[in-house]
């Protein structure tokens, strides 16, 4: 209970439609309506079992019909009612004619009822304290024993003894309504604790309960609940709702498909584990490092070349290997490789690497990542981080580069470890994105990935089915985080979904990802895996049957020497010697040279072990203290590395001793060289004999008898816990079985459920979940999840700084057979080529250039074949614009209008050509349609005249008396612009003169929506006196007559226009008429006629179809070029603007968009007009200025059309001759452009001359213009000599033979002259350019594409054609390279590094 005085928060929500409209089992119709009551906290109040009926009041819906029917009392009554429904309540309204009325109500089921047949009876009236509560008989679906349809209701009154019959009336009006609420816990609309009040009428339905709703616990929020007893019910109506059944189907499918693929790509990738054992390692080296490669995520990061190393440490440097292996593809986009590589004796703590290749196949460039090389005796691992190209045209255009080791600080820099984590993450820890990028390493396969992301997706359908479409309740409080506002509901069903989807799904992937291999226990591995390294050392034997040869000795021995001289301690220069036919090398001096370095390096060793057994003896007791365990370790792992070499010269020793055996003094030049080889090679046995003794005895001074091994001066614990830690990690092999059954189960259960759920909520919420469904799944696969792991990333990289170091121990090691079998050359590894030697300069540098010469040929091809797809575009939109019908309509046009015209016409003339010619062809035979009636008149057609003020010029003095007065020709400034009454008199008052539509009243420009326009004797404003012809002829006739007899043109008149628009529906063109009548102001009219074609309604075809498409691809091309143009621009800056072809890309771009923009224009112009002559047919349509936009538009892509051609003289440039004629016009541009100046100069002269003589009375002469255009075509021989010489024939013949003698023989030959002679120097100074090579290389590719051989006069027969390295045989085993001292220099200058030597 609430205290009394404690406010309550009452919440009400009014809904017009059915929020649960997908539950048809309702049958609600009317409104919805919710009541909550909150205390001040925003706890809920819960309301149920009260002990009094909450009165609730919903109102009816708007519109139902009401039947009433009044029946007589006097005999029995009868009616009929109808009960739609068996869950509704009947109420029945019943107003008697006066009170109080008994009678008995007797109701029955499509039959009459009787006092013993009845369905209900109940005698009136009832208990109540007003007249409506007496009168309203109400009954439940239980009373109406759930009949619907047609029931019989009788009234009789009841009377006393005697009396037959009453006067009285009765009126009943039946109801049917019903009161539900929302069950949450059913899903289901419920009555229970609710009923229909006796106050319910036609308007408002009373409701009385005892609950306001049904509420569950106040902490969790109760799903959507669906019964599993129902299942066959809920798959009946699958044909109605087959959506989300489809869906988790096709998922399945999906699924199964998914796994085939997952299968397939889980055992291509059980290849791609293993260790690659190098085919060089040579059989007699022990030493084995574990090298790592991961290629970068970049485009383009894989290559096809072969790729070598050399490690570089502090005791020596390794032989060159080539990383390669012959099973399966390395150095793959984002994969990471694994070699074993062997050396001869330990290098030391390495200092660096050396990686090259040889540029060599179809995508050379390579991309290296990081790379790890671990000592597989020590366990200790070097980080190399590469991160850069070796490629000839990307990063440093290197192909050999030197990367140091990376430092503790290197490794735990920011960059670094937040690409790491990040890489680690999507690859591996992404549960979609590892799917695809899966580390192949991984004992958490591809299959079980996919079915993971399986069951989780179902999961995830599942809760999010139970918990669609819970209404929210109103009164909850909410919770406000700037803009994220959520609920208590929303925050428990997000717990609860949690709850219920991710356990299990974690549960199954740590299942998948701890449970170790069957077949690979952790202490079978490492007792099988030294056993496999050991096999893969040393199954290589001297056989006994090969048969030895004195140069094989020799090559041996000096072998044994060159390694030995690449240690940092061993200043002997020694290299390998070249043996071939007829050369003698002196077995016996190279042996001395190893038994030298043999006596050196016991020595050092003799000094080491003293000073190890000294420092023992004194560093005992103290042994606890850190400094006191330095030295000694350092020591004992100089005795580790002098016995790791001591070891390597003795297993060599040996097998020099039994090819000398093998051999015998016959195979020697020199019996005594074979004595005496033999006695050193014995010799210096002894001599590693006794010092590997003193090693072995040394060891028993270790205080704990510990291992000689330097790793475990580094190890130290963490080796050992490691050990005893490393059987015991992970899940039982067996635990597969649990994660399957779990997926198994998970995925069914869920798709089950999910079905059930989808068919219980109908078809249309079901689309509606199931689209927010794929929309929040993309959301969150796409975007929250990457961000994630991004965030994740971060914070490690920031905060936890930790390096992962990836674990090797499940790897398996693949040796190479290719030696097997074949015992001769078992125990040499031939390095045969100069892949062991990085390229020289000189081959890089051609690479170089060939790659460059490749990049410029596929460059020029697709500029070419992009610029044919452009030009294809220009053209299709340039002819899409104009229709060929244009020109035969216009020319249709200009005939039957010109018919009555002469070359001069008079005022009378005039009136006379347009009451016959004008009229006849404007208004045709059929009714609205101009001369043949296939061209519709629009609007209808008008004329206007332009007039001069009278007086407007000024008389000679001499002839003022004789002439009345002066009229100028046509100017702006004299143009009359005034307003007359008929008949031209001045306008007194307001009269029809004012009238907008008077011919004696001028209207400006604006008003008649008209333009400028160009005659052919001067240019007219776009104003006038207008008269409208009408839409008939008889209204033509008569507006003619009277404007003649009114004399509208006069003396003062200079022009008359005649302007109409017609419309061919046949070609769907509009044709904006203009007809000119101008003068001089001597009398005399002539007739101009301009007509303009346009196209606004396009056509529906497919060619028009066609022709959008390409105005889009045409779009495309141009934002295509723009970024081309902004790189450069970018790169160029001011410099962009020196070169004339950028300048033409620029216009072509700047054309381009003003087009767009004129044609967006004229679009909006023709709607304007249309809409404008839709509203206004009745006057003249003016469409003048669409069709300057249209021309405008037309002007615009002719002259896109006129550059993109030209450009095309850029492409042909590759060719030899284009390029000389271009260098040629180059070269002679100075003195060209100084005759050019001439020529100009020498036209203007003759056409001023031309004008002034001739202008008054020949029309090619009448203006400046013409005459320069006459000229201009004299030189190309259009010339009318016969008008010239009868004008004037000795001043004509003067005039134009000067011209001709000047321009043509004299001016244009010097310019051809000029011309010729810088093309002949251009011939002899002419350089070809490297692109005349491009075009050669790319014709050969073409040619090549097809199968056809091409060939041109710079081939060569050289090895090298294609600028692969195509290397030379080299049989040494490898090539000295530079000493440590040499490679730390150059690992401060970041370049790459030669080899020395031979």
């Amino acid at each position: 209970m609430l205290p009394s005085d404690e406010p309550v928060d009452v919440r009400m929500l009014s809904l017009d439609k059915n929020p649960f409209s997908w539950n048809e089992r309702g049958n609600i119709s009317g409104l919805i309506g919710t009541l909550s009551l909150t205390t001040t906290d925003g706890s809920k109040i819960p309301m149920e079992s009260l002990s009094d009926d909450i009165e609730i009041y919903l109102p009816r819906p708007v519109g139902e019909q009401v039947n009433t029917s009044v029946l007589d009392l006097g005999n029995y009554s009868t009616t009929v009612i109808n009960v739609p429904s068996a869950n509704n309540t009947l109420v029945l309204k019943m107003v008697p004619s006066k009170d109080p009325l008994p009678f008995k109500v007797l109701l029955g089921y499509k039959d009459y009822p009787t006092e013993t047949n009845h369905v209900a009876m109940t005698e009136m009236p009832l208990q109540g304290t007003t007249l409506e509560e007496k009168y309203t008989w109400l009954l439940d679906p239980v009373t109406l024993k759930g009949n619907t349809g047609e029931h019989y209701l009788i009234v009789r009154p009841i009377v006393g003894p005697g009396i037959k019959s009453i006067d009285a009336s009765l009126s009943i009006t039946p109801i049917t309504s019903s009161c539900k609420f929302w069950d949450e816990s059913k899903l289901d609309w419920s009555n229970f604790g609710c009923r229909v009040g006796v106050n319910s009428t036609h308007l408002v339905t009373q409701c009385l309960c005892n609950h306001l709703t049904f509420f569950g616990s106040s902490f969790f929020v109760t799903p959507n609940l669906v019964d599993p007893s129902r299942t066959a019910e809920l798959f009946a109506t699958f044909g109605e709702n087959p959506v989300v059944v489809c869906f988790v189907g096709a998922l399945f499918v999906a699924y199964l498909l998914a796994v085939v693929w997952a299968r397939r790509k889980d055992i291509q990738d059980t290849v791609k584990v293993t260790v690659t054992v190098l085919e060089d390692n040579d059989p007699m080296d022990e030493y084995r490092y574990l090298v790592s490669v991961s290629t970068g995520h970049r485009r383009g990061a894989s290559t096809s070349s072969q790729v070598a190393i050399t490690l570089v440490g502090v005791e020596g440097i390794s032989e060159p290997h080539h990383l390669t292996d012959r099973k399966k593809c390395v150095f793959e986009r984002g994969a990471g490789d694994m070699f074993l590589l062997t050396a001869p004796f330990s290098l030391g703590d390495l200092q660096s690497i050396r990686l090259w290749h040889n540029n060599s196949g179809s995508h050379p460039a390579w991309y290296v990542g990081n790379v790890m090389v671990q000592d597989l005796q020590t366990e200790q691992r070097w980080h190399f981080l590469c991160n850069s190209w070796l490629a000839i045209d990307m990063g440093d255009c290197f192909l050999d580069k030197v990367f140091p080791v990376a430092s503790e600080i290197e490794l735990k820099r920011f960059s670094n470890l937040f690409f790491m984590k990040t890489t680690k993450d999507f690859s591996d820890g992404h549960l979609w994105y590892s799917v695809i990028s899966r580390p192949p390493s991984s004992t958490f396969t591809c299959v079980q990935r996919v079915s993971c992301c399986f069951s989780l997706l179902l999961c995830t359908m599942l809760t999010s089915l139970m918990f669609y479409g819970i209404p929210t309740d109103p009164s909850e409080q909410t919770l406000d985080l700037g803009h994220f506002e959520f609920t208590w509901q929303q925050f428990m069903i997000g717990v609860q979904s949690s709850l219920i989807m991710f356990p299990v799904n974690i549960l199954i992937v740590s299942i998948f990802r701890s449970t170790r291999p069957r077949e690979t226990s952790c202490c079978w591995r490492k007792a099988v895996k030294p056993a496999a390294l050991e096999r893969l050392s040393f199954s290589q034997s001297v056989p006994t049957n090969v048969n030895v040869t004195f140069d094989a000795v020799i090559k041996d021995v000096s072998r044994i020497a060159l390694s030995l001289s690449k240690t940092v301690k061993s200043n002997m220069p020694c290299k390998e010697p070249e043996i071939g036919p007829g050369q003698q090398v002196d077995l016996n001096a190279v042996l001395s040279v190893v038994d030298d370095f043999i006596k050196q390096n016991n020595k050092t060793s003799d000094d080491t072990q003293s000073k190890k057994l000294n420092i023992n003896n004194l560093n005992q007791p103290q042994s606890t203290e850190g400094n006191a365990i330095v030295h000694p370790v350092s020591t004992e792992e100089g005795i580790q590395k002098k016995s790791n070499k001591s070891q390597y010269l003795y297993r060599q020793l040996c097998h020099i001793d039994r090819e000398l055996t093998l051999l015998g003094p016959s195979g020697f030049p020199n019996p005594n060289s074979y004595n005496q080889a033999l006695q050193q090679v014995r010799g210096m046995k002894g001599s590693l004999e006794d010092q590997l003794f003193k090693v072995s005895c040394v060891e028993l001074y270790e205080p704990t008898q510990k291992r000689l091994n330097p790793a475990d001066s580094t190890g130290g614990e963490e080796s050992q816990k490691k050990k005893k830690v490393c059987c015991h990690r992970g899940l039982p092999w067996w635990f597969i079985f649990i994660g399957w059954l779990l997926v198994i189960g998970t995925s069914v259960v869920a798709g089950y459920f999910t079905m059930l759920y989808g068919l219980k909520f109908g078809k249309e919420r079901s689309v509606s979940w199931l689209v927010s469904q794929i929309v929040s799944f993309f959301q969150s696969v796409l975007i929250i999840q990457p961000l994630k792991v991004v965030c994740l990333a971060i914070f490690f990289a920031v905060l936890i700084k930790k390096v992962d170091e990836e674990d090797f121990q499940n790897m398996a090691f693949e040796g190479n057979d290719r030696n097997q079998g074949d015992g001769k050359d078992q125990q040499t590894v031939q390095r045969d080529g100069s892949l062991y030697e990085p390229p020289p300069p000189a081959d890089i540098e051609k690479m170089k250039r060939n790659q460059i010469m490749d990049q410029k040929a596929f460059a020029l091809i697709k500029e070419i074949l992009i610029y044919m797809g452009y030009m294809w575009m220009l053209l299709l939109v340039a002819y899409g614009q104009r229709d060929p019908n244009a020109f035969f309509l216009n020319r249709h046009i200009r005939h039957s209008f010109s018919r009555g015209i002469t070359d001069s016409m008079s005022l009378g003339e005039v009136f006379t050509w347009a009451n016959t010619s004008l009229l006849e062809n404007l208004y045709g035979v059929y009714p609205g349609f101009i001369t043949d009636g296939n061209s519709k008149l629009v609007g209808n057609a008008r004329l206007r005249q332009l007039r001069v003020q009278k007086n407007s010029c000024q008389t000679a003095d001499s002839v003022v008396g004789i002439v009345r007065d002066c009229n100028a020709p046509y100017s702006w400034e004299v143009e009359e612009m005034g307003s007359y009454d008929p008949g031209w008199s001045y306008s007194i008052g307001d009269n029809i003169s004012n009238s907008p539509l008077s011919p004696w009243k001028y209207q400006t420009q604006g008003q008649l929506r008209a333009y400028h326009f160009w005659g052919n004797i001067e240019f007219y404003r776009g104003g006038g006196f207008v008269a409208e012809l009408g839409p008939d002829v008889q209204n033509a006739s008569s507006t003619l007559e009277g404007l003649f007899r009114d004399k509208w043109l006069d003396i003062y008149t200079r022009a008359i226009f005649v302007e109409f628009t017609i419309y061919n529906a046949n070609v769907n063109l509009f044709c904006i008429v203009t007809l000119l009548l101008e003068t001089t102001a001597v009398g005399a009219f002539q007739l101009y006629s301009e007509l303009q074609s346009v196209r606004l309604y396009q056509s529906t075809g497919p060619l028009h179809i066609f022709v959008m498409a390409a105005e889009i691809i045409y779009l495309v091309f141009i934002l295509y070029y723009m970024f081309l143009q902004g790189k450069l621009m970018r790169q160029l800056k001011w410099a962009y603007f020196r070169s004339k072809w950028n300048i033409f890309e620029l216009a072509i771009i700047l054309l381009s968009w003003s087009a767009l923009g004129v044609y967006i224009k004229r679009t909006l112009l023709g709607n304007r007009d249309m809409t404008y002559y839709q509203n206004h047919k009745d006057q003249f349509a003016s469409f003048y200025e669409t069709a300057t936009a249209d021309s405008v538009l037309q002007y615009l892509i002719a002259l896109l059309v006129l550059l993109s051609t030209i450009k095309l003289w850029h492409l042909f440039r590759l060719n030899p001759k284009m390029n000389l004629i271009s260098a040629t016009l180059e070269r002679a541009w100075g003195d060209i452009s100084s005759f050019l100046m001439v020529i100009v100069i020498m036209f203007l002269a003759y056409s001023i001359a031309s004008n002034v003589l001739y202008g008054w009375k020949l029309c090619h002469y009448r203006t400046l213009t013409d005459a320069l255009l006459t000229i201009i075509s004299l030189q190309i021989g259009i010339f009318n000599y016969d008008e010239v010489l009868n004008s004037s024939p000795w001043l004509g013949g003067l005039l134009f033979g000067s011209c001709v003698v000047f321009m043509s023989y004299i001016v244009l030959n010097l310019l051809i002259s000029v011309i010729l002679v810088a093309f002949n120097q251009e011939k002899i100074y002419h350089k070809p350019s490297d692109e005349e090579e491009i075009v050669d290389l790319m014709l050969k590719k073409i040619c090549g594409l097809f199968g056809i051989r091409y060939k041109n006069a710079t081939d060569t027969t050289g090895p090298d054609e294609n600028g692969d390295m195509d290397l030379t045989l080299n049989n040494s085993r490898s090539t000295p390279y530079k000493s440590s001292a040499d490679v730390k220099k150059f690992q401060t200058t970041n370049h790459p590094m030669n080899p020395l030597g031979s």
